[in-house]
């Protein structure tokens, strides 16, 4: 399997290296291999709801009464969570809440503590 990013262009997976540059042999696209690098790391940055960085083992806040799906409970406003985990997906948080357990969380509804 191979290291190399997919094309951006046609997101072919027979992308090689030629120089500093990926080169796509299916649309011809080439691109710095450097530029790949920095939005790699670009899309890793987590903020909260004020815009502060996230970064695993933060403590949060909750900032909006949250229902929880498939239960009748309620992760409340103000409840702290410690020892935070981000993960990729469309819930950037994994976590353990006091009083209901193993969740994920929107980092849109917390705050760094």
């Amino acid at each position: 399997m191979s290291d190399l990013p997919r094309c951006p262009k046609c997101n072919s997976e027979y992308t090689y290296v030629d120089g500093e540059l990926y080169v796509c042999p299916e649309c011809a696209h080439e691109w710095p291999q450097q530029a790949v690098a920095e939005a790699v790391e670009e899309a890793r940055v987590v903020r909260d709801a004020v815009g502060n960085v996230l970064a695993d083992g933060d403590t949060v806040t909750v900032i909006k009464d949250l229902k929880v799906k498939g239960s009748s409970s309620v992760v409340k406003v103000g409840t702290k969570v410690k020892n935070i985990r981000l993960v990729d997906g469309d819930h950037d948080i994994d976590c353990r809440v006091e009083g209901i357990g193993q969740m994920g969380l929107k980092s849109e509804f917390v705050k760094k503590a």
